[in-house]
């Protein structure tokens, strides 16, 4: 074939975090289905630094930019290339699928399929056991029909009727039982001795087996998304698909090696039925709902995660989830354990990085553009601190798709900064932009009111949307974050993609603003995060900016959590202030004029955020959704935790199964997509416009 073609030239290859990205002359040798690296085009006559086959391999454009892809190896072994351009990359990812698929298919002619042979997974199991008294029919091979007769031309493939799923979700519910036994088994063994539980060969068949169930978990998930799209077609309005599910109880069967003969449900804890029986989102309503204030307590959880207990008992598990992830894999899809997660999910934690809201609403309050910029600087570098729960690095939980959480602060109106360092009541009501009727008489007349709304839009990728106001100083926030995790090594790099908009309605400003990212170091030892990267803050009416590093220690030497910025006008390129200090402990500000502030976040108060009790939140709110797991990790159950972690999701998983089939997009409830972005459907800007027109009519 033309397209069959020996392909050659210079390609970046990452080599490791010391080394990084280095040129390395390709060769792509399509006879050999090998794809062969030398130091530089002179030496290609010597022997090759690397070698890959690429039967089986799989070629991955990158998500990162326009010129990176990697190849993996059915060996497991990854190479991670970029390209000079876009077109180039494109040139080599196609020459390398065609040639991956062509020496795949190869393999799979000359090694046919064994003959069909009655087995039974359960032959250890007791005489009662299903896969004992299986039909001679039902083995695994029979249920595929993979390659044992030739079909007559023109015939089509017979559609696979349900009920052989079903046999196949059976015999692979044993399959998992089994395999439980055996990692028991293993672990189970004296930690010292002639056979011990850290042996290498039994270490590696934990491994091999646990991979194993995984890809055949995947595989069903294919099959069962082919039945449905099989089906599709024949199926009359309005049906509807129930996917398949085991008749056999996963967690309970072939306990101890016998077969559990009662009904799935009845062994499963009433919390558990519950989160797995919620109806699909779209089918509650997505209409928005008006959180009343007044409604919410003060918030008297206090979960600190300094507990080291659970990650060093479970060492072990790291070590192995450790051996089984590649340098720069992205972690968006892999499944953490659960005793690292916070508890608390990740829209509660962006919540918490409003815990000063007196420095948040004091920003509209100042002086002039400069000094506002400089307030917000302020309250941006002070909310990171507390967004943490204690030293350790742990995980919150993952939202789930259609997940929100409501909250709100309230803080008597003495207690915010003004221009003049006077009380902020001080403020006549002439100075605020005329606001709706349903707006007014929220709080109380002495204190500022800010509310708080967290939804998760988006599951692939994980995008969360959040929105915070304060109706009385006219300002409110709009952000949206795409997480993306990435394994580095012995850290764990989180990039937080995305922005967020300041909106001071009363100076008719704009604060467009990005995050750093996070680190989860020595995940061996004591984890701990610390932040990294460059940030931007800019106002474009006003001409002032801020830019912010926030600074990694260095492998030698160096403090932590350092972080450094200033303030500048753009016009004149002057900077008005700049900052230094560690951003969970002292920060500096040293103005142009010479003058310098201390922060101390140590000692900063905090105010606790209010929240609706657990009977009066919707079933899809944070702290209802993940209550069973949160009051699991508490007791220090750390298996119930992650069954009802799992139950969890499951439904996720197959709620997003079935609208991939029927073709039902996702609907939201409080965001709203905005080109790359997404808004709230009922912001302060909008509220305040309609408030004004409506005056400007009466008048």
């Amino acid at each position: 074939s033309d397209h069959m073609e020996n392909i050659c030239g210079y390609l970046m290859k990452y080599t490791n975090l010391v080394t990084g990205w280095q040129y390395r002359y390709f060769v792509l040798n399509n006879d050999a289905g090998l794809l062969e690296y030398f130091v530089n085009e002179q030496s290609r006559h010597l022997k090759p630094r690397g070698t890959l086959q690429l039967a089986g391999a799989v070629i991955s454009p990158s998500d990162e930019d326009s010129h990176t892809f990697t190849v993996n190896a059915a060996s497991g072994e990854q190479y991670k290339l970029r390209a000079t351009d876009a077109k180039e990359r494109q040139h080599w990812v196609s020459r390398l699928q065609i040639c991956t698929q062509h020496h795949t298919e190869a393999i799979g002619k000359n090694n046919p399929p064994l003959k069909s042979r009655s087995f039974s997974l359960a032959s250890q199991g007791s005489a009662n056991s299903p896969g004992v008294q299986r039909r001679p029919s039902q083995n695994a091979v029979s249920f595929f029909n993979v390659g044992h007769h030739r079909l007559p031309t023109g015939k089509r493939v017979p559609i696979m009727q349900p009920d052989h799923l079903v046999d196949v979700r059976e015999m692979m519910s044993q399959a998992e039982g089994q395999q439980r036994d055996l990692i028991r088994s293993i672990e189970c063994l004296p930690a010292s001795g002639h056979l011990t539980s850290l042996d290498q060969d039994l270490l590696m068949l934990k491994a091999t087996s646990m991979a194993t169930m995984n890809c055949l978990n995947d595989c069903f998930h294919i099959l069962q998304l082919q039945h449905a799209s099989q089906q599709k077609g024949s199926l009359p309005a309005g049906t509807t698909i129930s996917w398949l599910e085991p008749k056999i109880s996963l967690a309970n069967h072939f306990k101890n090696g016998a077969a559990q003969n009662f009904p799935a449900e009845i062994n499963k804890p009433a919390s558990v039925r519950e989160e797995q029986s919620i109806a699909e989102p779209c089918q509650l309503t997505r209409e928005p709902e008006e959180i009343n204030p007044d409604e919410e307590l003060e918030d008297i959880c206090d979960d600190k995660e300094d507990d080291l207990g659970a990650v060093e008992e479970q060492r072990s598990v790291i070590l192995h989830l450790l051996s089984q992830l590649k340098l720069g894999m992205d972690l968006t899809r892999v499944v953490l354990p659960t005793f690292i997660l916070e508890k608390r999910s990740l829209l509660e934690m962006y919540a918490d990085f409003m815990s000063h809201p007196d420095l948040f609403v004091a920003i509209t309050n100042g002086s002039g553009p400069k000094e506002r910029m400089i307030r917000f600087v302020e309250y941006y570098l002070t909310s990171f601190h507390e967004g943490r729960k204690g030293a350790i690095a742990k995980k919150p939980y993952n939202p789930i798709i259609g997940e929100t959480f409501h909250c709100s602060w309230r803080m008597p109106k003495s207690s915010v900064a003004t221009e003049a360092g006077t009380s902020s009541s001080a403020h006549s009501s002439s100075e605020q932009v005329a606001l709706p009727k349903d707006a007014e008489g929220q709080a109380e007349p002495d204190c500022y009111t800010v509310k708080f709304v967290a939804e998760q839009v988006s599951h692939h990728p994980p995008v969360s949307g959040f929105y915070a106001e304060c109706v009385e100083r006219n300002m409110c926030v709009n952000a949206h974050v795409w997480t993306k995790s990435k394994f580095l090594g012995m850290s764990i790099g989180v990039t937080m993609v995305g922005e967020g908009v300041l909106h001071l309605l009363e100076h008719g400003e704009e604060y467009t603003f990005s995050l750093p990212c996070a680190y989860a170091r020595s995940i061996l030892t004591v984890p701990w995060v610390e932040l990294g990267g460059k940030v931007n803050i800019n106002c474009a009416k006003t001409g002032y900016s801020a830019s912010i590093n926030f600074h990694t220690k260095p492998f030698y030497g160096g403090k932590l959590h350092r972080v450094t910025g200033e303030v500048k006008q753009n016009m004149t390129n002057t900077v008005v202030c700049r900052v230094q200090g560690e951003w969970n402990s002292v920060l500096e500000f040293t103005y142009s004029n010479g003058e310098t502030k201390y922060v101390d976040l140590t000692k900063l108060s905090v105010t606790r955020k209010r929240v609706r009790p657990l009977e009066k939140q919707g079933p899809f709110e944070s702290r209802r959704l993940w209550q069973h797991v949160t009051e699991s990790l508490r007791d220090g159950d750390i298996d119930k935790a992650t069954e009802h972690k799992r139950a969890l999701e499951e439904r996720q998983r197959n709620e997003e199964r079935l609208r991939a089939e029927t073709e039902t997009p996702w609907c939201t409830k409080y965001f709203l997509k905005d080109g790359d972005g997404w808004v709230y459907h009922k912001p302060l800007w909008k509220t305040v416009s309609a408030a004004q027109t409506q005056q400007t009519d009466s008048n």
